[in-house]
């Protein structure tokens, strides 16, 4: 499977953790906190999280901390397809020439999905194969991208879109428990759309060797449950541990060594316990932390996009994500 584009889409709304703290603290919800939950959000958004800025659909986020249910559910399924569209069209590929539409997300659930309706907005052919990806959590972008692998090898000359979009802030849920809190304050919007064929050429970039490891018996320790109707999302301490410990067991069964590894962004702790545990440096997964905190599923492919523009001399990259499952991907890619 060859890569045909790649493009990333972030709303326009932008915001310092500076900025994201000024507005927390005027909401009810965090008025509602002890002094020991207004003192994680503190220490987060004010302290060295590796986060500069973050981005959200909402115009208005401090109104989102009193959304009900059904109300985050409707700003997901406007937002959502919006950005999925804003990043597709940037890849400059024509919608018509596309014949499968792959699409995950974790940060809210539509029937039928998203792809649905990008692809009506699109104005997409009706007989364009739509296959929607949930429950992945922030792992979500490589298995998406293997579905397109199996798409291209049982119909051959096709092209496949694959988008992962994530609309955080209509996740956003707020109570005491520490892991609540901090990835409240880590986590913004964004998406990430690449076109592929099997089609090669000179310079092309190719993915391959797929793998995945999943750590059921630790599935409480990073997921999403259902309180209220609203997402509430379980983050252990444990997991930045749990998140080197899977990689370096996918990194074990590399082909090659690449010229660098790309790595979902987690957050601060996650970044370090990769680096610590593996010798790795990681700028380009560090970047994207920087810019636009943990957006979940499109990270990945913001990290390879970022090392894309910078490096014109590489010639094989080793990709890895994580998270819900507890579970762990990886791919190479090379030309």
């Amino acid at each position: 499977m060859f890569l045909e584009a790649l493009a990333s889409a972030f709303p326009s709304n932008a915001y310092s953790q500076e900025e994201c703290f000024e507005f927390t603290r005027t909401t009810s919800s965090y008025q509602s906190l002890s002094a020991r939950g207004r003192g994680i959000i503190g220490k987060v958004l004010l302290g060295d999280s590796g986060i500069s800025k973050r981005h959200f659909c909402a115009d208005d986020p401090a109104a989102m901390f009193d959304a009900g249910a059904q109300e985050l559910n409707e700003y997901f399924e406007k937002e959502a397809p919006e950005l999925s569209i804003a990043a597709l069209e940037k890849t400059g590929v024509d919608p018509s020439e596309i014949d499968a539409l792959i699409i995950c997300t974790c940060t809210g659930y539509l029937c039928p999905g998203v792809t649905s309706h990008v692809a009506e907005q699109l104005g997409m052919r009706n007989d364009v194969y739509l296959q929607d990806i949930v429950g992945l959590g922030c792992g979500a972008a490589l298995p998406m991208m293997r579905a397109a692998e199996g798409f291209l090898a049982a119909n051959p000359g096709k092209k496949v879109a694959t988008i992962a979009v994530e609309v955080c802030s209509a996740a956003l849920y707020v109570n005491e428990e520490p892991g609540v809190l901090i990835s409240m304050c880590l986590f913004g919007d964004g998406a990430a759309a690449a076109v592929w064929s099997d089609e090669g050429g000179a310079g092309k970039w190719q993915v391959g060797n797929f793998d995945t490891i999943h750590v059921p018996e630790e599935r409480e320790k990073i997921r999403f449950i259902n309180s209220g109707g609203k997402l509430e999302n379980k983050l252990h301490r444990t997991v930045p541990g749990l998140a080197a410990e899977a990689v370096e067991k996918l990194w074990q069964k590399r082909l090659n060594d690449p010229d660098q590894v790309l790595a979902h962004t987690g957050g601060r702790d996650v970044i370090e316990a990769l680096e610590k545990r593996m010798g790795w440096d990681l700028p380009e997964t560090r970047e994207v932390l920087n810019s636009a905190g943990n957006c979940s599923s499109p990270c990945v492919l913001f990290a390879l996009e970022e090392r894309l523009k910078k490096s014109k001399d590489d010639s094989r990259y080793w990709l890895t994500s994580f998270g819900a499952g507890f579970a762990a991907h990886s791919c190479e890619m090379w030309r």
